[in-house]
């Protein structure tokens, strides 16, 4: 006997399941690539949603709101960045100096490989923070903060390694590093050039207690 195909087949496209984590990473991953564009204010979902080829209303079987998905998305960033991080400042090849000379350049190359179009999410949100929320703000803040630690980190091996004064205060180094670097970054964009990123290092460098 012929088997014919099931009558809830025919001519149905296959549909995405609600919890389909590759879905949902796509679309973390294209609201990250909007967000380091455009920041949050003024990002649509059904730019990121087009993007990935999802319908707007499958949006809210992944994330309950637009705020949810931003978080998702800082969430992601944060990890990405961290991970960044510590491929750079804590490589075992590079002096610790020369680390962040190297965690510069991967920034730079970064950069210019999307032709200075995308920034740092933390900074992207930073410049409104009046229209974002409590748990938003406290995010930047703690990102900062982690960030400022990896760097302290680096700084303190620095100082063992004799390329950095005893006396030198790597917190407080490593805190003032983050404050020019986003600077630095929102002016190499405003340029579409990498100097500011590299006259940036090359000062911070040459200010470090030796």
């Amino acid at each position: 006997m012929t088997r014919t195909a099931s009558p809830t087949r025919r001519g149905r496209p296959p549909r995405t399941p609600r919890d389909d984590p590759d879905t949902r990473a796509a679309l973390i991953r294209s609201g990250t690539e909007v967000l380091t564009e455009q920041g949050f204010a003024v990002s649509g979902i059904d730019g990121i949603l087009k993007r990935v080829g999802v319908p707007k209303g499958s949006f809210y079987y992944y994330f309950s709101s637009k705020e949810a998905f931003g978080r998702a998305v800082m969430e992601h960033y944060g990890q990405y960045f961290a991970r960044k991080l510590d491929r750079h400042l804590t490589n075992p090849e590079l002096t610790p100096l020369r680390r962040i000379e190297a965690f510069v350049a991967d920034a730079r190359a970064g950069m210019a490989r999307h032709d200075f179009r995308r920034g740092c999410l933390v900074g992207n949100l930073g410049q409104e923070v009046g229209g974002l929320s409590d748990d938003y703000r406290q995010w930047l803040r703690d990102t900062l903060a982690d960030w400022q630690q990896r760097l302290a980190r680096c700084l303190r091996e620095a100082q063992d390694a004799g390329e950095l004064s005893p006396r030198a205060d790597c917190t407080r180094l490593a805190e003032a590093f983050w404050i020019g670097w986003e600077g630095a970054v929102m002016r190499a964009r405003l340029e579409a050039d990498a100097w500011p990123l590299d006259a940036f290092v090359t000062q911070f460098l040459a200010g470090l207690p030796r």
